[in-house]
């Protein structure tokens, strides 16, 4: 193999170390050439170590002004706001104040709700009391109801896990448990949307209602699912029991008016009684239904859910909504659900009275002339609001300790 000369390129050959990849050249030499590459090495290293010293560095001025920022903005976000009662009313007729009253009227102006809130993602603005009382109105039916009540339980403005909430609204009464202008603590809501329907001028004969349970084939048919999807909601009983037992004594309002009304009908002794305060269940439907046979459904529905034990009492429109909500916001942590009362008041009776026409008592109350309209939206503030008081009154107990009375 020829070997290559280096003459042409780095000198002659017999000279001292000339560069030549080829040439040994001597100890001095490659000494001199060890320290050059050692001082470049170093060199090297010494850039290397700035480099990574300078990028350390930046690294952390970046972090400190991250944290620097997140404290700022940590210290301008203000802290939740603590509420103890929610207060939900279903319609406002106009104004929160000074006009014709909806459910939330009275709420408003006797809670010197004075603070309001706006609410994009809901129904209405929502208002506020000095005392950490919070009232929102829902909208009519169940669906307006279910995302009202979920905008409210998700708003980060507001601290609700220790809260408590009252539904306060009217509904059609059952004639054969209570009286106009009376007022009813739910131990159930009864979900009456939730079901197959057959028309009931086409029904087989024999059947009761063309309602039948959802994945059954008859009305009534046993046994009832246990994979149920909303069509009974069970409140704390032992909550219940405590409202109740609060509230049983309240005087409500009675007039000639209304005397006259349910003394249409005879043979329904609750019916023909003054206003009073009871414990039973409701209804809750978006449909609003009338009549006696409805009426007879929506016993017979109520005691199908709940194995015989409810009495039904009460129809209303957002009950079921706002339970599925809660229910919801109870899974997130937000809300406690063994802090839920459901109030509803008597404005009309259900059905038509004792030998009369379904639809001609329909029509009497189409526009919401509703026989003790003013009396009922009464009874649920007066009723209520004594809840309201006491909670809020001994709210170092409350908070941690649900009152309870079996």
């Amino acid at each position: 193999m020829r070997r290559r000369n280096c003459q042409n390129h780095f000198g002659p050959t017999t000279s001292s170390y000339s560069g030549c990849p080829f040439s040994n050249g001597s100890a001095d030499e490659r000494t001199s050439v060890s320290k050059s590459k050692f001082a470049v090495f170093e060199t090297f290293r010494q850039t290397e170590f700035v480099v990574a010293a300078r990028f350390a560095l930046a690294a952390l001025c970046m972090g400190l002004f991250f944290v620097c920022c997140v404290s700022a903005q940590s210290s301008t976000v203000p802290k939740p706001i603590v509420v103890k009662v929610v207060v939900i009313a279903a319609f406002e007729r106009g104004e929160d104040i000074g006009d014709a009253p909806g459910e939330f009227q009275l709420w408003v102006e006797r809670e010197h709700l004075d603070q309001v809130l706006e609410l994009p993602a809901g129904y209405r603005h929502v208002r506020m009391n000095k005392d950490g009382v919070l009232g929102m109105v829902t909208g009519v039916a169940t669906a307006k109801a279910a995302a009202s009540v979920m905008a409210v339980g998700l708003d980060p403005r507001f601290d609700l896990s220790k809260a408590y909430w009252i539904v306060a609204g009217i509904g059609g009464g059952d004639p054969a448990d209570v009286s106009l202008g009376s007022a009813v603590w739910a131990d159930h809501v009864i979900d009456g949307d939730l079901a197959f329907e057959i028309d009931a001028r086409q029904i087989p004969e024999g059947w009761p209602t063309g309602y039948v349970p959802l994945r059954k084939e008859t009305p009534y048919e046993l046994p009832v699912r246990t994979d149920l999807e909303g069509e009974v909601y069970t409140l704390n009983a032992g909550l219940v029991g405590w409202a109740f037992q609060l509230t049983h004594d309240v005087v409500l309002a009675d007039s000639d008016a209304l005397r006259k009304s349910r003394a249409r009908f005879v043979g329904f002794p609750n019916a023909m009684r003054p206003p009073f305060v009871t414990r039973g269940d409701t209804m809750s439907a978006s449909t609003f239904w009338h009549g006696s046979k409805m009426d007879e459904w929506a016993n017979e529905w109520t005691k199908y859910y709940t194995g015989g034990k409810g009495n039904y009492m009460v129809a209303a429109m957002e009950d079921s909504g706002t339970l599925q909500a809660l229910t919801f916001l109870s899974r997130a942590g937000r809300v406690d659900l063994q802090r839920v009362l459901v109030l509803r008041t008597v404005s009309n009776y259900d059905r038509e009275p004792p030998g009369t026409e379904p639809a001609e008592s329909l029509k009497s109350m189409v526009f919401g002339n509703y026989s003790a309209y003013l009396p009922a939206l009464e009874a649920a503030e007066i009723v209520g609001d004594r809840v309201v008081r006491d909670i809020v009154e001994h709210w170092s107990e409350r908070v941690e300790a649900i009152p309870r009375v079996w």
